[in-house]
């Protein structure tokens, strides 16, 4: 089969519940023939048909959770109503709690059926609330969410909504004081979680392991950290702020980032280590964690502006041979190498399964933002490619891969799609033509019947 069949039977073999994304691949002409969109063009379509259907994380998901949230925002706010996507960031703050803390996720009273420690709240008695404790990014990734909401919308109102007598402009503030009140190491000047596979939410010492309790192993990372200096950019650029104001958290966030670099980044390996453990690690002393290498939080680093233009490089460079070593598809590669088996309690946690090694597109479509950024076009569509890839073989967005690229998990996963949404949209504002295009033979016309 040539390379052009290739690509019709990938496009045109569109069965299931998510059939009508089949159809807005192909168009018929006069003459009866089939005109192909590219890939890219494809997959952008299918993103936000996805997202236009609803707020969810993806199927199997009754819950609205604000780190998915936050990474298909800005499709969403290309392709639905901006009143509908504002009700949804402001139902975040009325589960804002007394010290500034941010939720996971909610969901409606009577879905609520996933053994949480729901919360509830008297400005939105329709829903229950639930935060995984043993994560850090519920606030920054609130706040990120809401900046880029204004940068899409230009509504930049939304810092003005009143919510139980607190604006939100106010309640971003509050979400910041929240980490630097309580999950704020003093020693390092960092932010602290418990441990877990880089950016991810399940710790080692429990069978589902997402609460924090005594037997938890606090630890301080890369993501949790890069979010929050992330963040703080984001609420500098979007808040109306006084001179203090601004003077004050541009001090904080550089004062992160300085601390990053003196305990987080291992500068002989050209890495970040995986944890600085608070109380002890939950890992034997015989494992080396150090040689781990941490795809997602890297990456978020990078957005945060952690990382030289050669440093970038170099970073990509070892997603690569890690990709290689561990036979994998995409630089979603979570980590490289993986937690050896029994190291959770949380069975789907294993090697190469799940968050321990397994492929996102959720996080590795971030990195190939920051390729663009830095203006590293070849490594961006090089890395694209294989993404795009396997969405159209698969005919939908799904949670993450396994090496061998086999879908796993939500088949409707609105983050993978709002990041390659947004990867695509920013290679398109390089104003390059991205060979992971069809090629312009691809593009004619063909006959079903040759």
């Amino acid at each position: 089969m040539n390379v052009k069949m290739v690509v019709l039977a990938g496009l045109c073999a569109f069965t299931g519940s998510r059939s009508s994304y089949g159809q807005d691949l192909r168009t018929m002409n006069n003459s009866g023939r089939v005109e192909i969109k590219s890939k890219a063009d494809a997959v952008k379509t299918m993103a936000e048909q996805l997202v236009k259907k609803g707020f969810t994380a993806g199927d199997g998901y009754g819950e609205v959770w604000i780190r998915d949230l936050n990474t298909f925002v800005t499709v969403a706010s290309t392709v639905n109503d901006k009143e509908l996507i504002k009700k949804h960031l402001l139902t975040f703050f009325q589960f804002q709690q007394p010290d500034g803390g941010i939720l996971d996720g909610y969901v409606p009273v009577k879905k609520g059926a996933v053994p949480y420690n729901y919360y509830h709240s008297a400005l939105a008695p329709d829903y229950a609330g639930h935060k995984n404790t043993v994560e850090t990014d519920q606030e920054t990734s609130l706040i990120q969410a809401v900046a880029k909401y204004i940068r899409s919308t230009g509504d930049k109102s939304i810092l003005n909504n009143n919510i139980g007598g607190v604006s939100v402009q106010k309640g971003l503030e509050r979400a910041m004081d929240f980490l630097l009140t309580k999950r704020y190491n003093e020693k390092y000047g960092l932010l602290w979680g418990a441990t877990t596979v880089d950016w991810g939410d399940v710790q080692p010492e429990h069978d589902w392991g997402v609460v924090l309790d005594e037997n938890s192993h606090l630890t301080i990372d890369i993501y949790d950290n890069a979010m929050f200096i992330i963040a703080i950019n984001d609420f500098l650029e979007v808040a109306d702020l006084t001179e203090a104001q601004q003077k004050h958290w541009k001090a904080i966030k550089d004062k992160i980032a300085k601390n990053v670099r003196k305990h987080l980044w291992d500068k002989k390996n050209e890495k970040f280590i995986p944890h600085i453990y608070l109380n002890g690690s939950p890992f034997p002393a015989s494992f080396n964690e150090s040689e781990i290498y941490y795809h997602g939080g890297t990456a978020v680093a990078i957005e945060a502006g952690l990382l030289s233009k050669a440093e970038v490089k170099v970073a990509y460079r070892k997603m690569q041979e890690n990709v290689r070593r561990a036979n994998a598809a995409t630089i979603g590669l979570t980590i490289y190498p993986v937690y050896p088996q029994g190291f959770f309690k949380n069975g789907s946690m294993g090697p190469y399964s799940y968050q321990n090694g397994g492929d996102w597109t959720w996080f590795g479509g971030r990195m190939i933002s920051q390729l663009v950024r830095f203006g590293l076009m070849d490594e961006a569509r090089e890395a694209l490619e294989p993404m795009l890839d396997r969405v159209i073989k698969n005919n939908g967005f799904y949670e993450w891969y396994t090496p061998d690229n086999k879908p796993q998990g939500s088949a409707s996963f609105r983050g993978e799609a709002g990041v390659l949404w947004t990867a695509i949209t920013d290679l398109e504002k390089k104003k390059v033509n991205s060979p992971v295009a069809l090629t312009e033979e691809l593009l004619q016309t063909t006959n079903f019947g040759n």
